[in-house]
């Protein structure tokens, strides 16, 4: 397996995986947690997303909306301990950086100086270019996100490919070009028709991360709940599930559950003996 994590990624190898030729595709995960975190590492990941989809995957919620920056620095900081040399980014949650320059600066820096953060996604193209220009003008490294956006997926018309026609397939690429010459290393574009994830790879000069956007990317982020068979439910199209952990955890609650009403569980084996002079003491006291 090739992987780049023997040396933690910095921006500028980051960038520079976009002009040299012959790189293997960035590997980004989702984690939430410290073991999680340290499995990726361990495993060849190259990038870790501390993602709002813990609003979904983790915390219970319908959408990534009602997470605060609070919960996002919670998880942060855990995945931060599990993985202490990799390359982190956090999203900036909805309602934490829309508002003003100072607000989306003010998110950041909490998140970046308390939860160990190297950089931080927005979600939003042309009409976040300026907010990325004042995130990285304040030394703040930035990874733009255009496409699907879950966070305003309602005013996208819910959770639905983007750029299906001519009109909304330049638009999706023009933010991408925004947010690029707006100073972002790096950028995700998620759910578009794969010809529009090869365009937009092909036209700014910062790492391409699809989700949901072709295999022309320059790298590829999947949630790794999804990647590990625990999500239920519905199921995104690009979605691959290299696990079944639903169905091996439910399995071993159950197994679990048989044993202890039968008596199976706990063995001999997982007791802890009671030493003689204990045995000796207890007798006396009755």
């Amino acid at each position: 397996m090739t992987t780049r994590n023997e040396h933690p990624l910095t921006i500028p190898a980051i960038r520079a995986t976009k002009v040299r030729h012959g790189n293997d595709p960035l590997v980004m995960v989702t984690a939430y947690d410290a073991p999680t975190a340290q499995l990726a590492v361990a495993a060849g990941v190259d990038l870790i997303l501390v993602g709002d989809s813990l609003g979904t995957a983790i915390l219970g919620y319908d959408s990534t909306v009602p997470v605060t920056v609070d919960d996002m620095l919670h998880h942060l900081k855990a995945v931060r301990r599990g993985a202490p040399g990799a390359h982190i980014i956090v999203d900036l949650p909805f309602g934490s950086f829309q508002e003003s320059d100072a607000q989306a600066i003010a998110s950041a820096v909490k998140l970046m100086k308390q939860g160990g953060a190297d950089a931080v996604k927005l979600e939003g193209g042309r009409r976040m270019a300026n907010r990325v220009r004042a995130l990285t003008g304040a030394g703040i490294p930035v990874v733009g996100h255009v496409g699907l956006t879950p966070q305003t997926a309602g005013l996208l018309g819910g959770y639905r490919v983007q750029g299906r026609d001519l009109a909304t397939a330049q638009a999706v690429i023009d933010d991408a070009r925004a947010i690029a010459d707006a100073g972002a290393y790096c950028l995700v574009v998620e759910v578009v028709p794969s010809l529009i994830g090869q365009r937009i790879t092909e036209q700014v000069d910062i790492p391409v991360i699809g989700i949901g956007a072709g295999p022309a990317t320059d790298g590829q982020v999947l949630v790794w709940t999804d990647l590990a068979g625990l999500t239920t439910g519905h199921k995104p199209r690009f979605v691959h599930a290299y696990a079944d952990l639903a169905g091996n955890l439910q399995d071993a609650f159950a197994q679990f559950a048989s044993e202890v009403r039968s008596g199976a569980y706990p063995k001999p084996e997982h007791e802890y003996a009671t030493p003689r002079a204990l045995i000796d003491a207890l007798e006396v006291t009755e």
